[in-house]
């Protein structure tokens, strides 16, 4: 698990948001599901790296663009939050379902400033993050990890296991018939 550091968020970045608001409002959100490469095409104009065959969802909601990794065929789905003030990555064909909420921040609460503080989110090669989700700043989700729906990760999850619950624990090992058994 990633350390959290404190953050602010500057001028230009404020004025990116905006430009980002309201290309995605009107030139992402609306177009048409299978319309991948096109809005692979807007989210690399804002400094995402995103691979071949990633699969962005019109509905996915991307907070920063540019902090933003989806390597090759990985997705975003339906109804995603993707509050990424700090990275995100997805690696090789990771699939976060609808209407998981990837959150890089949070406030220090021992601070009277309620100072921003981040860490970045990883989702390892081959993961499935299920529906419903929330992933914490500063977690890794290993390898081939399944999580599965409405569950809550505040720490990182093993590569090859599959986690349930509040907060998140590894229940049992993932084996893929046909290729681990």
């Amino acid at each position: 698990m990633s350390k959290l550091t404190s953050s602010t968020i500057d001028t230009k970045n404020k004025l990116t948001r905006v430009l980002w608001i309201i290309i995605s409002t009107l030139l992402y959100r609306f177009s048409p599901t299978p319309f991948h490469k096109w809005r692979r095409l807007l989210l690399r104009l804002f400094g995402a790296v995103v691979g071949k065959g990633a699969h962005p969802y019109p509905s996915a909601k991307i907070w920063a663009p540019w902090n933003l990794i989806m390597d090759d065929h990985s997705c975003l789905s339906h109804g995603v939050i993707c509050y990424n003030v700090a990275p995100v990555f997805l690696g090789k064909n990771v699939t976060v379902s609808q209407y998981s909420h990837l959150c890089t921040a949070t406030h220090d609460y021992n601070d009277p400033s309620m100072q921003l503080m981040v860490a970045p989110i990883v989702i390892e090669d081959y993961a499935w993050v299920t529906a419903d989700v929330f992933i914490g700043p500063g977690v890794t989700i290993g390898e081939g990890a399944v999580i599965n729906a409405r569950s809550s990760v505040f720490s990182d999850i093993k590569p090859w296991t599959v986690a349930k619950g509040y907060p998140a624990q590894s229940y049992k090992k993932r084996v893929l018939k046909g290729v681990y058994e």
